[in-house]
C-alpha cells in the first residue's frame, strides 16, 4: 500500500484511530465498571433482605411453628415464578412447615452444596443458580438457631449438633439477576450511544483543530503554487515560527537560483559574441570565393551560425528553465516581431488576435521572440497574402508537459500558403530538413521551435489550417488565470 502522502490525512488517520481505540477501552472499562456494581447492588440488596427476613420470621413459643413474613418490597415476591423468593426452611430434628413468598409456589431453586458454595464464618453464602421457570437467579442464604442462647456459629463439619441446633432454620433470598442483565443491557445502550455521538462530535472538532493548525501549510503551498505561476517572487514571511525557517529557506533558494540564472545566462551571452565575429568572417570571406566554392562556404557558415545560434539558445534556456521568475507580456513582443515582418514581406498582411488584457507568459522574452519569430519567417515565405496570429488562454483540458501548472496559453500562427501532407509534417519537424529548396534558409527553424518549446514544458504542433495553409499550434505556460 502506498504510503500516505498527505500530513493532514496522516495526522487525521492516525488522531481518529487513536480517539476510536481510546473510546472502545473507555467504553469497556466503563461498562465492566457498572456491570460489578449493579452485581454488588444486588448482592447487598439479597443481604439486607435476608437480615430482614431474618429479624422479621421467629418460633411460636406454643407450637414451635415458624410464624411471621417478611414484608418486601419488590413486586416480583407476590408474582408466581418471577424470580424473586424468599424462603425459611427448617433444618435436621425440627420439623414444621416452611414459610415461602407467594412467588415460590411450585419453583424449584436447586440448593449448592457445601463444597461448592461454602458458608463464611457468619455462616452466609452466595451463589448462582436458575430456577425451575428458566430465570437466572443470585441466592443468598443464611443457617440461623431461632433459640434463646443458641451458639451464634455453628460449625458445618460437627458429627453431633447442641440442643439448640435442631430448631435451626436456613433463611433462603432469591434475586432475578436478569434485571441485572437488562439494567446493564440498557445502560449499555445509553453508553455506547453517548460514547459515539462523543467520538463524532470529537473527531470533527480534532479534524477542524487540524486543519486550522495546518492552515500556515496550506499557505505555503498557495504562496509556492504562486511563485510557481509567476505570481509572486517569494514566501510569505508571516508565519508559524515552527515553519519560519522553511519559508527562509526557500526564500534564500530562489535568490540563490535567480543570481545563477544571470550568471548563465551573461556566460551565454558572451559565448555567443565570441563566436558571432569568427562566423561573420567566415561569411565575408565567403563573398570573396570564386564559385561554385563561395556558395558552399556561405551555405555551411549559414549553418553553422544557425547551429550554434540554437545550442547556445538550449544552453540558455536549460540554465534558467528551473526558474520561476521568468514572465514576457505577449502583446509587446509580438506587435514588434509583426512589424518587421510587415517591412520584410511587402504586400502581406500580418494581423495580431490577443485574447485577455495582460496577458503574460512564463517564458523569457528572447525566447518567446526566437519561436515566434520563426514561426513568422516560415508563414512569411510561403503565404500568399496572410498571416493571422492568434493568442488567447488555453481551454479547459489542453495542457502542456507539466500537469502541475494549472495555467497555458494557446498561440495559434496560420498562413494562406499551399500548406503540408500529414507525412510532409512528419518530414518537416526534422533537424535541418528543407521541404523547399528554393526557399532560403537552414531547415533549423521548427526544430529550434520544437526544442524551445520542449525546454519549456509545452506542446508545438502542425496541421492545415482553415485557410488551406499550415497551422503552427504551441501550448505555453501562462502566468495567472
Amino acid at each position: 500500500m502506498d504510503r500516505l502522502r498527505s500530513l493532514t490525512g496522516r495526522v487525521l488517520i492516525y488522531t481518529t484511530v487513536w480517539s476510536a481505540i481510546g473510546v472502545v477501552i473507555m467504553g469497556f472499562v466503563i461498562s465492566t465498571l457498572y456491570e460489578r456494581s449493579a452485581e454488588k447492588n444486588l448482592h447487598d440488596l439479597l443481604r439486607a433482605q435476608l437480615y430482614s427476613a431474618i429479624n422479621s420470621v421467629s418460633i411460636d413459643p406454643d407450637s414451635h411453628k415458624l410464624t411471621g413474613s417478611p414484608q418486601m418490597s419488590e413486586l416480583g415476591f407476590q408474582q408466581l415464578g418471577s424470580g424473586w423468593y424468599w424462603a425459611v426452611l427448617p433444618l435436621a430434628d425440627y420439623q414444621t412447615e416452611p414459610l415461602t413468598s407467594p412467588s415460590f409456589e411450585g419453583v424449584t431453586v436447586p440448593t449448592a452444596t457445601n463444597e461448592s458454595a461454602p458458608f463464611n464464618h457468619r455462616f452466609e453464602r452466595y451463589y448462582a443458580a436458575t430456577d425451575s421457570a428458566g430465570n437466572p437467579v443470585r441466592v443468598a442464604e443464611a443457617e440461623i438457631s431461632l433459640d434463646e442462647g443458641a451458639p451464634e456459629e455453628i460449625d458445618a463439619n460437627a458429627t453431633e449438633l447442641p440442643e439448640a441446633v435442631y430448631r435451626t432454620v436456613r433463611f433462603r433470598m432469591i434475586g432475578n439477576h436478569r434485571t441485572v442483565e437488562n439494567d446493564v443491557a440498557a445502560f449499555n445502550r445509553n453508553l455506547y450511544l453517548s460514547l459515539g455521538l462523543f467520538s463524532i462530535g470529537s473527531l470533527g472538532l480534532n479534524a477542524l483543530v487540524i486543519l486550522i493548525g495546518l492552515k500556515p501549510l496550506d499557505r505555503v503551498r498557495r504562496s509556492l503554487a504562486r511563485i510557481r505561476n509567476g505570481e509572486a517572487e517569494r514566501l510569505d514571511d508571516d508565519l508559524p515560527r515552527e515553519i519560519q525557517p522553511l519559508a527562509v529557506e526557500v526564500n534564500a533558494l530562489i535568490e540563490s537560483n535567480k543570481r545563477v540564472m544571470e550568471r548563465a545566462r551573461m556566460q551565454v551571452g558572451n559565448l555567443a559574441h565570441s563566436l558571432k565575429t569568427p562566423i561573420a568572417v567566415l561569411l565575408n570571406d565567403a563573398d570573396q570565393m570564386a564559385l561554385p566554392h563561395n556558395a558552399l562556404v556561405k551555405s555551411q557558415a549559414e549553418i553553422m551560425r544557425a547551429q550554434v545560434q540554437s545550442y547556445l539558445n538550449r544552453a540558455r534556456i536549460a540554465a534558467q528553465r528551473e526558474s520561476i521568475l521568468a514572465r514576457t507580456e505577449v502583446e509587446p513582443v509580438l506587435e514588434r516581431l509583426l512589424r518587421v515582418m510587415r517591412k520584410l514581406n511587402d504586400g502581406k498582411d500580418f494581423t495580431l488576435s490577443i485574447s485577455g488584457r495582460g496577458l503574460k507568459l512564463a517564458m523569457e522574452a528572447q525566447d518567446l521572440e526566437e519561436t515566434i519569430g520563426n514561426l513568422l519567417e516560415n508563414a512569411g515565405r510561403f503565404a500568399v497574402s496572410t498571416v493571422a496570429v492568434t493568442v488567447s488562454p488555453a481551454p479547459s483540458g489542453v495542457i502542456g508537459k507539466d500537469p502541475a501548472r494549472k495555467n497555458w496559453a494557446l498561440v495559434v500562427v496560420e498562413d494562406d500558403g499551399p500548406g503540408l501532407e500529414p507525412d510532409q509534417i512528419k518530414e518537416a519537424m526534422k533537424r535541418g530538413r528543407r521541404l523547399d529548396e528554393s526557399k532560403p534558409g537552414t531547415g533549423l527553424g521548427l526544430s529550434i521551435v520544437t526544442e524551445i518549446v520542449s525546454e519549456y514544458q509545452g506542446v508545438f504542433t502542425l496541421s492545415r489550417a482553415e485557410a488551406g495553409g499550415l497551422r503552427a499550434e504551441l501550448i505555453l505556460p501562462m502566468i495567472g488565470g
